[in-house]
């Protein structure tokens, strides 16, 4: 299947880095004393071609959708449950709700390809693919038409916040068996051991772990070996995995900075760097997810990540809990005293 060329994505230019770093070095503070929060500064600065970057009109965007597979038993929930997270969502109880809210993040919700009738849920984005995917025990999730049709979506929608101001961004998903597309796509592009790919996802227990990880051996052996991103996205993704793909390299493209969530958003991220791997210039890893696979997917990705707090919920919520720490990169480069300002002695 050919890359479909959608996207004009450039590396970072490294143009501005040495007045950046000076500006970092030359605050009141040992030099690295602020760690991590130093190198976000100095990506922040990079991504915006700016001495002085801010972020405005943050927003998480979640997409929702459903899996064929749902119904070989990979989950410990029903399908029906996508859509009534994705109502939760909309009613703003769920917990990506509470934290955006705290942090003023604006929050959309968009119905990638949920498998039932969502058309009277209020502020909902209709961005609907399908009725969820097919079940790719038996054929590939998606056609090619539908994968190239939800990526393009998710760029769309990535415009429109551009457009608004928005100059910084992250992507939540919601989808009953997407853990299982999330371990195929890791374990299709990293060429890691399957049942080093598959995790717990929504609870299962070790019996039905077992089930998940043979069922999951069977939709390989029932496909010749996959190693394409595109081709592996239509095959196991879901279209809200896809459509999140589609999203981060619409971002990049933008110069936007991009707040990466967890597993299912990370091997979203795997598909889109396969296609266009300056995307991850512009990423920020908001945590590491207590799912499995996750940690190994970082390390593929050579990927820090600013939180470790256990959690395995998805939404984007690790991406509102570390954004208060891109404030703080930002915030100190532009308001922090020079030794000069503060007459301050600098180390002899």
């Amino acid at each position: 299947m050919a890359v479909p060329q959608m996207f004009d994505i450039q590396p970072l230019s490294q143009a501005l880095a040495p007045a950046l770093q000076a500006k970092i070095d030359q605050k009141t503070k040992p030099l690295g004393a602020l760690g991590q929060l130093e190198a976000l500064a100095l990506q922040i600065g990079l991504i915006q071609h700016s001495l002085s970057p801010s972020l405005d009109k943050p927003c998480i965007i979640v997409f929702a959708g459903d899996h064929g597979v749902a119904a070989s038993g990979v989950s410990a929930y029903p399908q029906t449950v996508t859509a009534q997270m994705v109502a939760n969502f909309a009613a703003g109880g769920a917990a990506i709700n509470v934290f955006a809210r705290q942090h003023q993040i604006e929050l959309l919700i968009v119905d990638a390809g949920v498998n039932a009738d969502l058309t009277a849920i209020p502020g909902l984005i209709d961005a609907s693919i399908g009725k969820g995917t097919a079940n790719f025990l038996e054929q590939p999730a998606m056609t090619p038409a539908q994968c190239a049709m939800a990526l393009a979506k998710g760029a769309e929608l990535v415009l429109r916040q551009w457009e608004q101001g928005c100059d910084c961004l992250g992507f939540g998903e919601m989808g009953i068996g997407n853990t299982s597309s999330a371990a195929l796509i890791m374990h299709c592009l990293t060429g890691l051991p399957l049942e080093h790919c598959v995790g717990r996802g929504s609870g299962l227990d070790d019996a039905q772990l077992r089930h998940k990880l043979a069922v999951l051996q069977q939709v390989l052996s029932r496909h010749s070996k996959l190693t394409d991103p595109n081709e592996v996205l239509a095959t196991f993704g879901g279209f809200e995995i896809a459509m999140m793909a589609g999203a981060y390299l619409k971002a990049a493209e933008l110069n936007m900075l991009i707040m990466v969530d967890g597993f299912i958003a990370g091997s979203a991220l795997l598909a889109a760097a396969g296609l266009y791997p300056a995307v991850l210039d512009y990423c920020v890893f908001s945590h590491r997810s207590d799912e499995q696979g996750h940690r190994s997917l970082l390390d593929h990705l050579r990927a820090r990540p600013l939180l470790n707090l256990d959690m395995r919920l998805g939404e984007g919520s690790g991406i509102a809990l570390a954004y208060p720490l891109l404030q703080a990169a930002v915030g100190f480069l532009k308001q922090m005293a020079s030794f000069e300002q503060a007459g301050v002695d600098n180390k002899s």
